[in-house]
């Protein structure tokens, strides 16, 4: 694996999509519409915030089961921008509020170019061929706008767009203190980020479950950048550590931070970087772990399934490789789960294939269906391969979308889950820009949430839906002041649950480590420390504390 000129690994790059393998079962027109049709007749969202304290032993009463849906690098304004109730929504935002400015801080005249192409490859959807070009859109104004063809029809969500760079440094200076003025200029893919799918957005199957159930509009992913930070935030709330990485295989990825940057947050230059936007994206030296060795950009797992394994121990990656990050000891969800008695699980779709294809010819692909840094857990020690725990708590999601194939599903019709339960969809189904379409993973998480309103644990349960990170997208509401980490960017979160409160938009400030104050509070467990310091500098900064999404929730 090489470094491409903007420091992001080729793992983090667009990859050939392959949008419609394994689609059918639940993702079937069938139960799309038996989602539409229960919530097609609601009234628009009411707006809400907190509301009466709820208490622990309520949740003790209501509350058994809990679900995380993580799918993949959307903004809130990407797929929510119109949506009925929200607090700041995007067409009140005046003028300036988001106009985007250059790399030397004035602003753009206009939009540039969309690098490399709206659609760089040919796909066929909707019986239309589609390929756009960087010169097939006409100039855009520097403003938000909706994805369209050249012919200004909107973009159907069938269609997979150009991938956008999404990373720990490049979203802070996006973000640019909270003006959220510096997403073109730190971006890679020009106007791509400002593209939103406009009120087509409303046919979305998410749209309707956010109608029916409870839409979070001020939640904020956990860490700057990207999906790697952003996994290991939702299962640790900090990043990993690399130990002495300036003398090891990765001493080339340690970040060399600019001197001359006032807020000591952005990366060097290569020299021929541009100077300008509007002449190309910039281009950074490799940035994957700080000066202070925490990994913040994309690293791989210690132990397969790994892009390169150990040849004396094929269950483990090859640790002399510049991307393998050690095994990490510090605390994380399962740990603290485990030691209070309470079962738990990460399903993983492409799981089982993968493990079962190391090293072998008939490998199940890598790509676009199966992320190694997308499974947070297989960088812990407590989880390595031969260990009683691996075996119990990381399980196979299976692949495609029926219960005779994805294991996931087959749990959740036998009423088998789990207390805690993350379900990670393989990566055609994820909603991730570059190798997988907004239409795939609105059909599947549809189905998966079906499934289980239908399953034997219901009545008790909460599922949370929401996205590891932004993916590189334009969001205009300033994320909180909080600690080195984070918050980023915000993401659109749903809450779903006999108990939520139904048809209404949630205000409430939250952060992914909201989904671990949720289980923490429910089941009694000790407070992770990345939680504990969010809270303290959140508050500090004059803020909020992030909720832990009882607000949410409503009980008789």
């Amino acid at each position: 694996m090489s470094d491409t000129r903007d420091g992001r690994p080729e793992d983090e790059r667009p990859q050939d999509p392959d949008r419609r393998l394994l689609l059918g079962g639940l993702a079937a027109a069938g139960v799309a519409a038996a989602v539409a049709s229960g919530s097609e007749a609601k009234a628009p969202p009411r707006q809400t915030g907190p509301g009466k304290p709820v208490t622990d032993a309520v949740l003790r009463a209501h509350i058994d089961t809990v679900v995380v849906i993580f799918a993949e690098n959307r903004s809130f304004n990407n797929l929510f921008a119109g949506f009925p109730g929200l607090e700041q929504p995007l067409s009140a935002v005046p003028p300036e509020r988001f106009l985007q400015r250059d790399r030397d801080g004035r602003v753009l005249d206009k939009l540039p170019k969309i690098w490399e192409g709206l659609v760089p490859q040919e796909q066929v959807v909707e019986h239309r061929t589609f390929r756009i070009g960087p010169d097939d859109l006409a100039p855009l104004p520097n403003a938000p706008f909706a994805l369209s063809t050249p012919e200004g029809d909107p973009l159907p969500h069938g269609v997979v767009t150009r991938d956008l760079i999404h990373a720990f440094y490049n979203n802070q200076l996006q973000i640019n203190g909270g003006r959220n003025d510096g997403f073109v200029a730190w971006g890679d893919s020009g106007a791509l980020v400002m593209g939103h799918y406009g009120d087509c957005s409303a046919n979305l199957r998410l749209w309707q479950l956010a109608r029916e159930f409870t839409l979070c509009d001020n939640f904020f992913m956990g860490a700057f950048g990207g999906s790697f930070l952003n996994h290991q935030y939702l299962v640790a709330a900090q990043p990993p550590y690399y130990p002495n990485a300036d003398r090891s295989p990765a001493r080339d990825r340690v970040t060399q931070l600019d001197d001359a940057s006032p807020r000591g947050i952005r990366p060097k230059l290569h020299k021929d970087s541009p100077a300008s936007a509007m002449d190309g994206p910039p281009a950074f030296v490799p940035n994957s772990i700080t000066p202070d060795f925490w990994a913040v950009n994309t690293m791989m797992p210690p132990y397969a399934p790994a892009p390169k394994l150990d040849p004396a121990r094929p269950d483990h990656a090859d640790a002399t490789s510049p991307v393998t990050v050690p095994p990490q000891r510090h605390k994380m969800i399962g740990d603290v789960l485990s030691a209070r008695g309470v079962d738990w699980a990460w399903y993983a779709g492409g799981w089982g294939e993968t493990l079962k294809g190391l090293n072998t010819e008939r490998a199940f692909p890598a790509r676009p269906n199966f992320q190694y840094h997308h499974q947070p857990l297989n960088y812990f020690a407590s989880l390595a391969p031969g260990t009683a725990a691996r075996d119990r708590h990381l399980r196979d999601g299976g692949v495609g979308e029926t219960a005779r194939t994805n294991l996931f599903l087959a749990d959740v019709e036998a009423g088998k889950l789990p207390p805690v339960t993350f379900y990670k969809p393989q990566g055609n189904l994820n909603m991730h820009a570059g190798y997988s379409d907004v239409d795939a993973g609105d059909r599947h998480i549809a189905g998966v949430v079906d499934a289980l309103r239908k399953s034997p644990q219901w009545d008790k349960m909460l599922i949370v839906v929401t996205f590891d990170e932004n993916g590189g997208w334009w969001d205009h509401v300033a994320p909180p002041k909080g600690d080195r980490w984070g918050p980023g960017t915000r993401v659109p979160a749903i809450v779903i649950s006999p108990h939520a409160r139904h048809g209404e938009v949630d205000h409430s400030i939250y952060d992914t480590g909201s989904i671990a104050r949720f289980i923490t509070r429910r089941f009694g467990l000790e407070r992770l420390p990345g939680l504990i310091e969010r809270e303290r500098a959140m508050v500090a900064a004059g803020g909020p504390a992030p909720g832990d999404l009882t607000n949410a929730l409503r009980f008789a």
